[in-house]
């Protein structure tokens, strides 16, 4: 599944706004290119995004 600043899933709707859209980027990486399942590729997407919120801020 492919997700958008319109739909994405829940869990990442308690990131900041510039999270969230960096988390969507990566979950769709992982999912498009690196044949992750939705259900891994999500909680690494936040994850991710966190820390590269946290690095350039």
């Amino acid at each position: 599944m492919s997700w958008s600043k319109n739909e994405y899933p829940a869990s990442m709707k308690n990131l900041e706004p510039e999270g969230s859209e960096k988390a969507i980027e990566i979950a769709n990486t992982l999912v498009q290119e690196e044949h992750y399942e939705d259900g891994k590729a999500i909680p690494i997407a936040i994850d991710k995004a966190r820390e590269y919120i946290e690095n350039h801020e």
